[in-house]
């Protein structure tokens, strides 16, 4: 279907075509190319940590980062089911099993009291979100939680570079953090993602598990010299044309952030006068940073304004339908619907809107008299 108004636009320009074009161009080092580390450190000094490495995906970074923390059979990780499903994947991957945890209803972050109550000796790490470019609003205290009880915080801040609780950033909290660059967020390389870490220990751990578990003494394409694998690893390595276009990308970061802001402010002047209707959840010291601009419907059923928004011509779309519901969590592990009343609940009533720096007030103004005119229609 051809949409009117698609749910997002990637934000691109003539500069992300040079940086790809040059890399291209020079007919060498397509793999392993010195914008590798340069997109690594521009992404930890961004975030305002020691060390970075960059992935061929969010899902494989996740992956390698439960491995590094030497997370296996027998472990738990503590997870949402309100989330994409890589974030409870992960912990399958390893050998471990994903707990899930109730979230809160403001930012729809894991809800600290659930986690206390979900933490067992089989507990080896915490892993929330940070939900559709909001910081998770009791990261804080998810922070304390895992600190008193000797367990690892690991921000699955996938949707939410830039996100900042103050002054201090989405995936400075945790012992580490995962960022995705795939096509629908606020900067992209199409796919990829990174883990931002303080520890030089980890950090180098997950640069084995990155590429075969080569210890890296020289350049694997520039040298003719002898390497060994002290380790078992994966090919999860970034091509250097994407590290290239997320270098271009990190330029325009506060740029993309500030006309995404913009245009979520005009949505809310506008839908805040409709009743039945909750906006994203913002306060002054929590900087969203609106990867996804999400309403939540009371009293109103989401799945038919879902369907009158596809008839206008507007792409919407669930964020999230809940893990432990689907076929594969069902039959693995017995899930059943009131397992995890709160995010099951949210899960029905969440509808996510178009939202992209270049949205134009006209579309806004569209697709916002189009969810009057359901209202209307549903109240006569």
């Amino acid at each position: 279907m051809k949409w009117k108004i698609p749910l997002f636009k990637i934000y691109w320009d003539d500069e992300d075509i040079r940086s790809v074009t040059e890399v291209i161009k020079r007919g060498t080092y397509w793999a392993a190319g010195p914008e590798i580390e340069e997109f690594e450190k521009k992404v930890a000094e961004y975030v305002g940590r020691r060390y970075a490495v960059a992935f061929n995906s969010g899902t494989s970074a996740l992956h390698a980062v439960l491995l590094a923390y030497g997370i296996g059979q027998g472990d738990e990780v503590i997870v949402p089911s309100f989330t994409f499903i890589s974030t409870a994947n992960a912990p399958l991957f390893v050998g471990a099993k994903p707990v899930f945890a109730e979230i809160e209803e403001k930012t729809y972050g894991m809800d600290p009291e659930d986690v206390k109550e979900k933490i067992t000796n089989k507990t080896k790490a915490i892993m929330p979100i940070h939900y559709g470019g909001s910081p998770c609003l009791h990261i804080k205290d998810l922070k304390e939680i895992a600190q008193d009880h000797g367990l690892l915080l690991i921000e699955d801040a996938a949707e939410s570079l830039g996100a900042r609780i103050g002054s201090e950033m989405v995936g400075s909290f945790g012992d580490a953090a995962m960022f995705s660059f795939c096509q629908n967020k606020v900067i992209t390389t199409g796919e990829g993602g990174i883990i931002v870490t303080d520890s030089k220990e980890i950090y180098e751990k997950l640069k084995l598990i990155c590429s075969h578990g080569r210890l890296e003494t020289a350049g694997y394409f520039t040298s003719s010299g002898q390497v060994d694998y002290i380790t078992l690893g994966y090919n999860f390595r970034m091509p250097t044309m994407i590290a290239a276009l997320g270098l271009s990308q990190m330029e325009k970061i506060d740029d993309v952030v500030k006309m995404r802001r913009e245009r979520a402010k005009y949505y809310n002047s506008l839908l805040q006068k409709i009743g039945g209707i909750n906006l994203p959840f913002e306060t002054e010291y929590l900087y969203h940073v609106y990867q996804m601009y999400t309403i939540r419907l009371d009293g109103y059923d989401r799945d038919k304004l879902k369907e009158h928004l596809a008839r206008k011509g507007i792409f919407t779309k669930v964020y999230f339908d809940p893990v432990h519901l689907t076929r594969f969590y069902r039959e693995k592990f017995g899930y059943k619907e009131g397992t995890l009343p709160m995010t099951e609940e949210i899960s029905k009533k969440v509808l996510t809107l178009p939202m992209y720096a270049t949205l134009k007030k006209g579309e806004i103004d569209y697709i916002v008299n189009s969810i009057k005119e359901f209202i209307e229609g549903e109240n006569a």
